[in-house]
């Protein structure tokens, strides 16, 4: 039996603009484009949202209901950093990640050694991570596959969390409206409102065939999906090409003498984490990152082949001269080269070349 979480951040653009402006905190605003030039909003805070204000609605749909809405433009430099950051967690209890957008991912934590293998416990443990060291929350859904975890990290938002035990299946999807269902939208829902079918409940009455014959391909999935069998696995789309750790201070770093007293820490923890890593994997460089008090980032990296204590301070003092200014986040890293990849473009290579070469040899064929 897997045992799938799937992890969604909560209003995520809106989540990130809160945090790096605190004042925002308590007031209605979304991020997307503005009014006049027709734009239409990526995400909103769940004070926007009580004024019926959704993602995907047109931004002047948007102001109508809520005339205080504060539409933020779009900083996806920042959005993709927090993304970035959350997947290096992710990949601290799994490599079997698969990444859905920039604020969701599937993690088949299945054969997971933390925490005794309970995904609960995992799930949890991520979810307080990453508003710790992030700055944002996340809601997760617990199950044994991916269409009920999607369905159950839905379930407790904002920042909570909701498991489906095995053996509670069964009366869990019985009750799950037909719309819950991947792939079912208004058009599929009205034809099959039409047959006074609302539940999954009420599509188990009707057998595969039935389905099949009335709705084509839908018809097995909806059989399948109705009954809560889902056996698609998280699908991992590449390997990790980085690995670092990161800590946000309490209280900003002062100057350079403080920031480099941090790194024999984070170099502890990026070594203790390197040996999780598989053989297959070659470092090739080093990287310090540091995230300034007016959260401007500067990241410096370096050509190494293993951790070096002494080369990550050296890119610290480096990286710290560009600004100068109190810090408020160290992360240590470092960049592979895959090595699968890499042989398998090298066997590619052989072959091409020897292919060729035999083509244009003048002694070829005798």
């Amino acid at each position: 039996m897997r045992k799938i979480i799937h992890l969604d951040a909560d209003c995520f653009f809106a989540a990130v603009e809160m945090r790096d402006d605190p004042s925002l905190v308590n007031r209605p605003i979304a991020v997307g484009g503005r009014s006049e030039s027709r734009g239409v909003l990526s995400t909103c805070n769940y004070e926007a949202r009580r004024f019926g204000v959704r993602s995907a609605m047109p931004t002047s749909h948007a102001k109508r209901l809520c005339p205080d809405l504060l539409v933020l433009p779009h900083r996806m430099d920042a959005y993709r950093e927090a993304s970035l950051h959350m997947r290096h967690i992710f990949y601290e209890y799994t490599e079997l990640v698969e990444p859905l957008s920039l604020d969701e991912a599937f993690l088949d934590v299945s054969d997971s050694e933390f925490h005794q293998g309970s995904a609960t416990l995992i799930a949890q443990e991520i979810r307080a991570r990453i508003q710790q060291e992030v700055g944002i929350t996340v809601s997760a859904g617990i199950a044994p596959n991916k269409f009920l975890a999607k369905i159950a990290s839905d379930w407790n938002k904002p920042n909570g969390q909701y498991v489906i035990p095995p053996a509670k299946v069964p009366e869990f999807v019985a009750q799950l409206p037909v719309n819950k269902i991947y792939g079912v939208g208004k058009a599929m829902a009205a034809k099959l409102a039409e047959r006074n079918i609302f539940t999954c409940s009420d599509l188990q009455k009707l057998s595969v065939f039935e389905l099949t014959q009335r709705y084509g391909q839908m018809g097995s999935r909806l059989f399948h999906l109705s009954r809560g069998i889902d056996d698609r696995q998280v699908t991992v789309d590449r390997r990790r090409k980085s690995l670092s750790v990161e800590n946000t201070f309490a209280q900003d770093l002062p100057g350079l003498t403080h920031c480099l007293n941090e790194i024999p820490a984070l170099s502890q923890q990026l070594a203790i984490r390197l040996r999780r890593v598989d053989d297959d994997y070659k470092i090739v460089k080093l990287y310090v990152k540091l995230k300034f008090s007016d959260f401007s980032i500067t990241t410096i990296e370096r050509s190494a082949s293993a951790v070096s204590l002494q080369e990550l301070q050296s890119l610290c003092s480096d990286a710290y001269q560009r600004k100068s200014m109190p810090v408020r986040l160290i992360g240590v890293g470092v960049r592979f080269i895959d090595l699968r990849e890499d042989q398998d473009y090298l066997q590619l290579e052989l072959f091409h070349n020897h292919h060729r070469g035999a083509e244009t040899h003048p002694l070829a064929g005798c």
